[in-house]
């Protein structure tokens, strides 16, 4: 029997578990910063539930089955849905309320790179506030949660109901599942071309109309360089986005333009959108987000506002390696030889200490030559090797030997002091 994992699934091990761990770690530390409330909301639904954010048509993208109770469920797709449902239950909280959450989500669509059918993600949400300063909250935890990263992106924000609003006074398009066509036309330019997208739609969409807007949508800069602001000023969406760019200059985070080409695909996005991407790269953005009020009155709660965004763990750990970001913050390892069973012991003590200490260290469990025991401390990228040999611990001493091949003989009680805390000769 040939065993195999699903199409699209993966196991994760060593240095990218390492990195999906570092980076949940920083997270949470700016979360706490922002005073988001962490949570994790079950990793499986209803079915019901997982189709409020997206329609039935959500169920070819969900991994889906009927339980041993005879309960249609599913595996979560996103973070946004189970929280949402639970602060809609919660007729107690106080809101406003700041949740954010880490974990891995299942979507049943076609893997591509960088993108398995199992990948992980880190939200965070405002409910209860229809404020333009909710969205300003949240487009500023994003910028500053990259910087932390090391990232340096592009953060395009737009609104939803000022492209609405053009379709419906300057196209004169009324039809609901129109505009939704529309918008999901110019969500596909930021991966195909417009001769592309419009040979698509072709016989479904006036084609004049969609080039127009189109030409409307290319728009990239400042608000108040926008050739049509003057016409925007009647248009719904135009003042609170207007408003939220006043508060981003407040908060001094300046790597923000207006971007109308931004609506994000999915219908239940109600207002102000936006998206981070690396402007080095051309790929799929690495965070979006944005008000999303429909979704929070699909749950029965029309009281409560909603706006949040949602990052993809391992596209930002692939921006991170183009950058060359991810060697700059590791933990070193310590790794200790002994050359004889008569030292054994002794090497096991020095490897409890260290990890006493703080330090991530291992050893060999059998003897074996300490040329062999240096090389799996070499093949592990250990920091630094610690010798431990018979003659030298009856002194008190043991070798410190660093990447470099590099050698110092020290007293066995004073390891500690002389790794110091980046675990090399100090």
């Amino acid at each position: 029997m040939k065993f195999e994992i699903p199409r699209g699934m993966r196991d994760i091990l060593g240095e990218e578990s390492k990195y999906i761990e570092r980076m949940k770690q920083k997270f949470l530390d700016v979360a706490k910063k922002f005073n988001f409330t962490y949570m994790e909301p079950t990793p499986l639904e209803m079915l019901s539930t997982l189709e409020a954010k997206g329609g039935t048509s959500i169920s070819n993208e969900t991994y889906s089955f009927v339980d041993k109770g005879g309960r249609k469920v599913g595996l979560r797709f996103d973070l946004t849905v189970g929280l949402t449902r639970f602060v809609c239950q919660r007729r107690d909280l106080k809101m406003p309320i700041k949740l954010s959450s880490f974990g891995g989500v299942w979507r049943y669509d076609e893997p591509q790179a960088g993108r398995y059918r199992y990948f992980h993600q880190w939200d965070i949400e405002i409910f209860g506030s229809f404020s333009k300063e909710a969205d300003a909250e949240i487009i500023e935890f994003v910028a500053k949660f990259l910087q932390k990263l090391g990232l340096d992106v592009v953060i395009d924000i737009s609104n939803r109901k000022i492209i609405e609003s053009y379709l419906k006074e300057n196209l004169c398009i009324a039809d609901v599942s129109t505009i939704s066509e529309m918008l999901r036309a110019v969500d596909k330019l930021s991966r195909k071309n417009p001769q592309q997208v419009l040979a698509e739609y072709r016989g479904k969409l006036d084609l004049h109309k969609l080039e127009e807007l189109f030409s409307f949508s290319s728009f990239r800069g400042r608000p108040e360089d926008c050739p049509v602001s003057n016409t925007l000023e009647n248009f719904e969406g135009w003042k609170h986005t207007l408003g939220v760019f006043d508060s981003m200059r407040s908060r001094n985070i300046k790597n923000i333009q207006l971007n109308f080409g931004i609506v994000r695909g999915l219908d239940y996005y109600s207002g102000l959108v936006f998206e981070a991407s690396d402007p080095s790269v051309k790929s799929a953005a690495l965070v979006g987000g944005g008000r999303y009020d429909t979704l929070t009155a699909g749950f029965g709660r029309k009281d409560i506002g909603a706006t949040g965004a949602a990052g993809g763990v391992e596209r930002i750990i692939a921006a991170m390696e183009n950058h060359k970001l991810l060697n700059n913050d590791y933990d070193p390892l310590i790794y200790v030889v002994y050359t004889s069973e008569e030292v054994k012991n002794t090497a096991i003590q020095i490897v409890s200490n260290l990890r006493k200490n703080g330090y991530i260290a291992d050893y060999g469990f059998e003897v074996k030559p300490s040329k062999r025991q240096i090389n799996d401390g070499i093949a592990r990228n250990a920091s630094s090797i610690i010798l431990v040999e018979p003659g030298d611990i009856r002194n008190e001493l043991v070798t410190i030997r660093n990447a470099n091949g590099e050698e110092i003989k020290v007293n066995s009680s004073s390891l500690v002091e002389k790794l110091g805390k980046s675990g090399r000769i100090c």
